[in-house]
């Protein structure tokens, strides 16, 4: 595929020294016969060292990671074909035992499987739950790698891309006209500019957060998780990113085109999501402060169903700020084109439910409204009566129905307790050991099995850094995914890092660690890898996959796992997979297919680990130049 000529690609194994493992499919023209003779030396040391014969280091070792399996040598290291010019793929120049995974149409640029806008369309519409998630089904998944647009480039670094995002990588217009007073967002030449304006806060997001902070504590640490309902482009967690808060923003793809996309472009946290009739993707008691700004969510009616939702995922003491309908009414009904009534009617539903739910009104001060939840159920004794939900997995929120009941908290001895353990302040909750675990109720997890797993992981971390330079490189990587990430170790370890980690509890994991996850102030969202994610293509720089494809081996096929790694992947994004040696070189044959460039190095721990890593960069390509049209599937 076609694009603007670019630097050679990045390898999967940078070295400052120009050491690169393999070499840049633009610098070198390897010899059949110099390439033949070497790949049997390698199979002569790998056996050697297989008796302990040779010492040799980690990226040195991939001899020894893989069995010898004869291969068809192709001209090039990449297998790109002798006649292709620079900046275009070859897709049959492979060997014969690969399969080739073609380019789809660009009509799949912004492809979203499982908010797919047509299929929604066959599901109904009241509650709007045909944003919901509606995946194919297996007879109808993409086979191919879906292309970027033409003139793609690399994001901005941040905090750069925090204000600016390219053109090209997100090329719609349409929120520049339709939020243009609004001040979301500016189109300036072959960029896109995002002033930090919003509906409610004319005078930039970085203002209406410090308006919140005056009436709430934003910097002592109390406050450090915190979910945006609504979230446009994301501007409300942008600019919390600077007072150490980490914002779950979430919106449904809907006509606002590609806000969820212009959020994680740039690099805040997002997923396409929506308050419809399941529970959000969320554990219970996980985030510290909940926020709608004119997020248009009927809080009033359906019972009160998507504020009891709300009520589960806030953790005990945490707020939910309202600001826009209903809220200051008197002064903007006129704008708002309601009547006073009809405005002064939703408030007067809205506070009712809120006392089911047994919070407080915290403060009302101009156009913000702040609810607090209680730290216990201790005095809500009439709530317990009638509305608590019947025992269950609270935690449990996987395409799980949303129930009209309170969600109770963990039963405490008296009314100064906080229910289910009070949390340390940040940056101290990161290695503080969770209370779901102090507790004893994550099963298999101890503290003293916490503090291991957290040390190994920075072993790890600094391992991966050892053998990949670009990972040390600040700005080179902003969003990362960590698609197993069990108690957080992997996301831990990069918090000195300008990055942050979606971290992914598996839905078919045997133990759920998604609320040690938040409890350690980090974020994260359940998913099942059968499926596709919630978020756009091209959305992560770094993906990180730690026995994925043993958990999945009996579910849903290998290839599509690495299908949809492929369409979530920036071009030049890296990829480390950790798995058995036997499946991961089943896993290389089919990244070669994807075009790819990859390597396998030793564990750690040294060569005689069954256990080996993947380390791979997705390529640079992009559509045809004759394709620039937004695509509209």
């Amino acid at each position: 595929m076609a694009g603007p000529k670019t630097p050679p690609y990045y390898s999967p194994t940078y070295k400052k020294n120009g050491a690169n493992y393999p070499s840049s499919p633009h610098s070198i023209r390897i010899n059949v016969y110099t390439l033949a003779i070497a790949f049997t030396v390698l199979c002569s040391i790998a056996y050697l060292i297989g008796r302990g014969s040779i010492s040799t280091s980690p990226v040195s070792n991939v001899a020894t990671s893989v069995p010898c399996i004869p291969l068809k040598i192709t001209s090039s290291t990449t297998g790109v074909s002798k006649n292709s010019s620079s900046d275009e793929e070859s897709e049959g120049a492979v060997s014969d035992d690969v399969k080739v995974y073609p380019s789809c149409d660009f009509k799949y640029s912004e492809y979203t499987p499982c908010e797919d806008p047509q299929r929604s369309l066959k599901f109904k519409r009241d509650r709007l739950i045909y944003r919901e998630r509606h995946c194919p089904d297996k007879t109808q998944l993409l086979k191919c790698r879906v292309p970027a647009p033409y003139g793609y480039k690399k994001p901005f670094k941040w905090p750069k891309s925090r204000d600016l995002a390219w053109y090209a990588n997100v090329p719609h217009k349409e929120l520049t006209v339709e939020k243009a007073v609004q001040n979301w967002i500016r189109k300036e030449g072959d960029k896109f500019r995002f002033p930090g304006g919003g509906t409610m806060f004319p005078n930039g997001a970085d203002a209406y957060v410090d308006d919140i902070d005056k009436l709430i504590n934003l910097k002592d640490g109390s406050i450090r998780t915190a979910i945006d309902t609504g979230c446009g482009v994301a501007s409300w967690g942008a600019y919390l990113l600077s007072r150490d808060i980490l914002a779950m923003s979430f919106a449904p793809r809907d006509t606002h085109e590609a806000q969820v996309q212009f959020a994680l472009e740039r690099g805040v946290p997002a997923l396409i999501g929506v308050l419809a009739s399941k529970r959000l993707p969320y554990p219970s008691r996980a985030f510290d402060m909940a926020h709608c700004s004119r997020c248009l969510i009927p809080w009033d009616l359906y019972d009160g169903a998507y504020l009891m939702e709300v009520d589960r995922v806030l953790r005990p003491g945490g707020y939910w700020i309202l600001s826009g309908p209903p809220i200051r009414w008197r002064k903007y009904f006129k704008g708002w084109e309601r009547t006073r009534d009809d405005l002064n009617g939703e408030q007067t539903r809205i506070e009712e439910v809120a006392k089911k739910l047994c919070w407080k009104k915290f403060v009302e001060k101009d156009d913000i409204a702040i609810w607090q939840k209680p730290y216990n159920h201790f005095q809500c004794k009439e709530q317990k009566k009638k509305l608590m939900c019947p025992a269950q997995d609270y935690d449990k929120a996987w395409y799980t129905e949303l129930e009209t009941c309170i969600t109770p908290l963990p039963e405490v001895s008296s009314d100064e307790d906080v229910a289910g353990g009070q949390l340390e302040k940040w940056p101290k909750r990161l290695n503080a050991i969770p209370p779901r675990i102090s507790s004893g109720t994550v099963k298999g997890v101890t503290a003293g099995s916490f503090e291991k797993d957290s040390q190994l992981w920075q072993k790890r971390v600094s391992y991966y850094k050892s053998v990949d330079d670009k990972l040390n490189q600040p700005g080179r990587y902003r969003n990362l995914l960590d698609m197993n990430a069990n108690l957080g170790g992997f996301a831990a370890s990069w918090v000195d890092d300008p990055v942050w980690v979606m971290n992914i509890v598996p839905a078919e994991a045997e133990v759920n660690t998604l609320g040690v996850i938040y409890e350690r102030g980090l974020i994260g969202t359940y998913q099942s890898w059968c499926e596709a994610m919630s978020t756009y293509p091209r959305t992560y720089d770094l993906l990180h996959a730690d026995s994925i494809f043993t958990m999945y081996k009996e579910r849903c096929d290998m290839e599509d796992i690495l299908l949809e790694m492929d369409r979530i992947l920036r071009p030049e994004g890296s990829i480390i997979i950790r798995e058995d040696v036997d499946i991961l070189v089943e896993v290389k044959r089919i990244v070669d297919g994807l075009n790819w460039e990859s390597l396998i190095v030793d564990h750690e721990d040294g060569p005689m680990e069954r256990e080996k890593l993947l380390f791979a960069v997705k390529t640079y390509w992009t559509a045809p130049a004759n394709t620039t049209t937004s695509p509209r599937i």
